[in-house]
């Protein structure tokens, strides 16, 4: 079986989630802030998510990190490589719980998730699935470097839009801090 590895950033730890995580997991799909993530969900339907997340470390290498702060371990989001079957490419994806964006949280756990990908496990180009109306994800994507890639597949569903993420080359030679 394949766990997600911990990894603890200046203000957060990125760690495989635990059951409590659920909760928050669900609450958060059941509400109108996931509609751009093919929400909202049913308790039941957030469960299958939750597990297809987590499932795809043991079956893939890669899945979903559950984000907590260093200072009081408060759940805060979740940051995921994904590479579901539906998926032509290796998504890095994100999303935050209420009250916890605008802090920068997103920004620094996709940065490490990133640079994961590209240092320990070998991938050299990765893509973000947005929905063309998620304005704060496209702000993200881009602060990250990430261009829109107009001649990307797309995978099942309306309005997605592929941002793609500077390759580890380009990383370096831009000075962004690499995976330590």
């Amino acid at each position: 079986m394949t766990l997600a590895p911990t990894i603890d950033t200046q203000r957060l730890r990125l760690r495989g989630h635990v059951a409590s995580d659920f909760d928050h997991f669900a609450d958060m799909f059941a509400s109108e802030r996931s509609t751009f993530m093919h929400g909202p969900l049913t308790r039941r339907q957030a469960w299958f998510a939750f597990c297809g997340d987590i499932a795809q470390w043991d079956l893939f290498g890669h899945g979903a990190w559950g984000i907590e702060r260093l200072k009081d371990g408060t759940f805060v989001g979740q940051v995921a490589l994904n590479k579901p079957p539906h998926f032509p490419e290796l998504e890095l994806g994100w999303f935050m719980m209420e009250g916890f964006e605008g802090h920068g949280y997103a920004f620094e756990a996709a940065e490490m998730a990133r640079s994961y990908a590209y240092v320990e496990l070998g991938h050299d180009t990765l893509v973000s699935y947005i929905d063309a109306g998620n304005v704060r994800s496209i702000a993200l994507a881009e602060r990250l470097g990430a261009t829109l890639d107009t001649t990307a597949d797309t995978p099942d569903q309306e309005d997605c839009l592929v941002y793609r993420h500077p390759s580890p080359e380009a990383l370096q030679d831009g000075g962004m801090e690499a995976y330590a």
